[in-house]
């Protein structure tokens, strides 16, 4: 038989309906075969995966602690993040994107803005709700809605032609804090502790510290592990909720405490030994282990009885609404979770509409001078008190600090002509801290702040310029889930080298 005549007989076979379901049944128990031992850690690495053709590196993650510090892919100032992140999409035309063309054509329409945005029909330009001022040595324009800030802007490094995928709310928040406006993908502080672990053994990795009104819009998946290991999500707590269930009841004593942990721990380590090699048995007897620690180690970093009084005068706890005094114990938490060595802290300043009454986040339909004064009496003070207090303490040498949001809001007013509608073409950002630039703005807006005109910058851009501070290469740093090599910034985004401090 010669070599096209094996062919022939070799494709009749396969075409043959016996031999057909015979080759498609253990294809398909081959592709289950290879996803139960890929979602176990057990294929070899696999060299031929590529992405954007660089071979991925896989952090080298020991099952039973999950945890410890990993080193980065390249060496870096920053060690820790910290990301500030207001819900609701903050107005950068009313904080720090100054367009003199917006008083200049005050209460008209010029040609080429849509009709009919997000929410309805638009009304006509406005001018800033508030006065913009010439700020520190740089003479960086900033509103006085955020007079505090405003004073710290010589050490900002601002994104201001950011642009992003949607204009809805949910899909925003998913969006900029996993890559993806599904839900189901992991956020960027799972991504930064799986790549990297953390320093302090007793604390979570990676903690979210939410709004005193509760989550954000997308909840929980803003700061979610999706298809990474559980044990790289955020722990959610806050200073007015914390975790109750890590405190000890009072009817045991510390002594007692210790010896049925110590108990737990023999009783622990003869179950992994019956089952060596069990992945996900190491890894839950990983999680119960540092809960245990939590018990000891998270009153002590919420306490903040010990903190001077010039401290808490500093950050606003005694002055203000209540929601303000609560969210200044907040920045207060991230800044000692921080000194503990917690790998990444994500503070949300705003929540839900449905978690509280009255004004809960930064969405301004109507009414945009209330509305924003509300949630700037809030954040300003303590915000800037937070930075203020990182930096002269010698924090911000080796902590990047991310203020975010979803999207922008429009140049012009809705109809009912007291409010922006939801801007996803143009907004701004910034970073401070270990890595980035000091008074340096990035790009820039239309002269109507309508659209990102120079050096447009995506969310992707910006995410993968956060990595890089990191030491981490957005495209190096993945995990193959459903066949795909996934990643934060997907199959996109570029490192934005212009903001990276000369070395």
């Amino acid at each position: 038989m010669n070599e096209s005549e094996k062919v022939s007989l070799l494709g009749r076979r396969l075409l043959d309906r016996r031999n057909f379901l015979h080759t498609a049944g253990l294809s398909t128990a081959g592709i289950a075969l290879a996803s139960v031992l890929a979602s176990e850690g057990l294929l070899a690495k696999d060299s031929e995966h590529t992405v954007s053709g660089k071979t991925p590196i896989r952090p080298n993650i020991d099952p039973k602690k999950p945890y410890a510090p990993r080193d980065p892919h390249f060496e870096t100032k920053a060690k820790q993040v910290l990301v500030i992140y207001c819900p609701g999409a903050v107005s950068h035309v009313d904080t720090f994107d100054y367009k003199p063309a917006l008083t200049k054509m005050h209460g008209k329409k010029p040609p080429g803005l849509p009709e009919v945005t997000f929410e309805g029909p638009t009304g006509n330009i406005a001018k800033p709700f508030w006065d913009f001022k010439p700020r520190g040595e740089t003479g960086k324009m900033v509103s006085d809605l955020l007079p505090n800030m405003a004073q710290q802007v010589d050490d900002f490094c601002f994104f201001h032609s950011l642009h992003t995928e949607t204009s809805a709310h949910p899909q925003g928040e998913n969006f900029f804090n996993t890559g993806f406006t599904m839900e189901g993908f992991p956020s960027l502080g799972a991504w930064v502790t799986y790549a990297l672990g953390t320093e302090n053994q007793e604390l979570p990795a990676f903690v979210a510290i939410n709004d005193p009104r509760g989550l954000a819009r997308s909840g929980k998946n803003n700061f979610g592990s999706g298809f990474l290991p559980a044990a790289f999500q955020g722990t959610d707590f806050s200073a007015k909720n914390p975790p109750s269930n890590l405190f000890r009841p009072e009817i045991y004593t510390g002594r007692t405490d210790k010896r049925t942990v110590d108990l737990l721990a023999r009783l622990n380590a003869q179950h992994l030994q019956r089952y060596p090699g069990d992945a996900d048995l190491a890894g839950r007897i990983a999680s119960y282990e540092l809960a245990g620690k939590m018990q000891t180690s998270v009153p002590e970093v919420m306490d903040i009885s010990g903190e001077t009084a010039a401290t808490l005068k500093m950050y606003g706890t005694d002055t203000g609404s209540e929601l303000k005094k609560e969210y200044a114990k907040n920045c207060i938490l991230a800044r000692r979770l921080i000194e503990k060595g917690v790998r990444v802290v994500q503070l949300f300043n705003g929540s839900d509409p449905a978690g509280g009454n009255g004004i809960t986040n930064w969405d301004s339909h109507s009414d945009i001078a209330k509305t924003h004064a509300m949630q700037a009496e809030i954040m300003d003070q303590p915000t800037a008190a937070l930075i203020a207090d990182m930096k002269q303490r010698g924090m911000l040498e080796d902590t990047l600090v991310v203020w975010a949001t979803e999207f922008g809001r429009m140049p012009f007013l809705q109809a009912n002509g007291t409010g922006r509608d939801h801007n996803p073409d143009a907004f701004t950002c910034f970073m401070t801290g270990a890595g980035v630039k000091k008074g340096f703005s990035y790009g820039e807006s239309d002269e109507f702040g309508f659209k990102a005109a120079v050096d447009k910058t995506s969310v992707y851009d910006f995410n993968a310029t956060l990595l890089h501070l990191m030491g981490l290469d957005h495209e190096r740093l993945t995990f193959y889930h459903n066949g795909l090599e996934r990643r934060l910034t997907n199959v996109h985004g570029h490192v934005i080298k212009d903001v990276l401090m000369e070395a």
